[in-house]
């Protein structure tokens, strides 16, 4: 048994809730980050036909090699910059074996806003490259079968959705954590905590998918709705989620008081909350 902390090894990490998604990979992390090489080999067991959406094929490679642009050298060149030993990059990874559709959408609308960006000679990133980037970096996908509970999260309900209506959220929502620097920061959590949430009403038999059905399924989504350009316009599309007051992901948000703290449950105020995307379709795309 080691006798470092939980949080320095990937196998150990499998086991706690909202790192499901990655869970067989870090699982065959074993105990400590692997190199380079073991890292495209853990990745290739994972998805073996992973490319960019150029059609090349992906490989995890030192920042040197893979030149000065990020989202260039993936698209064209299928290289990911991936620093040794570096957690953030490490779940870079994990999440491109674990939705492969979905990084490669959100590289190719890069792709797409930066050449827009080059024909107006614009200098700024814009809105929409912001928002790729937030939902890159801290991206929650929460698939629900209660409407009502999903607009109570878009309006900062915290307490009546976390708390109030426990049983049910649990019951009928299913929380899909994507952002590679949001799992890094879950390592070590923290109140105040958020991901960028977007709420996507769907039927039960979503819900009701084993768990490697259901995250392809939110792979599918999400890149189609990305590439189609209905999602990721802009910041404001994103909704702030605290992820400890996710029912049973801290054992201190067990008691209604947890949610009282005002600093990590903060209210909407005058912002508008975000809209609640529904997907009548969705069982008909469940692959």
């Amino acid at each position: 048994m080691s006798d470092r902390p939980d949080y320095l090894i990937p196998s150990a990490l499998a086991k706690w809730p909202l790192f499901a998604p990655l869970a067989p990979l870090l699982e065959a992390s074993g105990d400590r980050l692997p190199g380079l090489m073991a890292l495209n080999r853990l990745v290739a067991q994972c998805a073996p036909c992973l490319e960019s959406a150029s059609g090349e094929p992906l490989r995890f490679v030192a920042p040197p090699m893979a030149g000065a642009d990020y989202e260039h050298a993936v698209f064209d060149r299928g290289q990911v910059a991936t620093r040794a030993d570096n957690w953030h990059d490490y779940f870079n990874a994990l999440v491109w074996a674990s939705f492969p559709r979905a990084k490669a959408a959100l590289n190719a609308r890069h792709m797409q806003e930066a050449a827009l960006g080059g024909a107006t000679r614009s200098r700024s990133r814009g809105p929409v490259r912001d928002a790729l980037t937030q939902f890159d970096e801290c991206g929650l996908l929460v698939l629900g079968a209660d409407i009502g509970l999903l607009e109570a999260l878009a309006h900062h309900d915290w307490l009546a959705a976390f708390w109030d209506a426990r049983a049910r959220l649990k019951a009928s929502t299913r929380f899909i954590l994507f952002g590679h620097a949001s799992y890094d920061q879950m390592r070590t959590p923290f109140n105040g905590l958020c991901a960028k949430a977007i709420y996507v009403a769907v039927p039960e038999a979503v819900l009701a998918m084993p768990l490697d059905r259901q995250l392809a399924w939110a792979d599918a989504w999400l890149a189609e709705r990305v590439g189609a350009g209905e999602v990721l316009s802009a910041p404001r599309d994103l909704s702030a989620l605290p992820l400890l007051g996710i029912p049973e992901v801290v054992r201190e948000n067990a008691v209604r008081d947890f949610y009282l703290d005002t600093d990590q449950f903060r209210p909407l105020g005058a912002r508008t909350p975000v809209a609640v995307i529904s997907s009548p379709e969705a069982a008909a795309l469940a692959l």
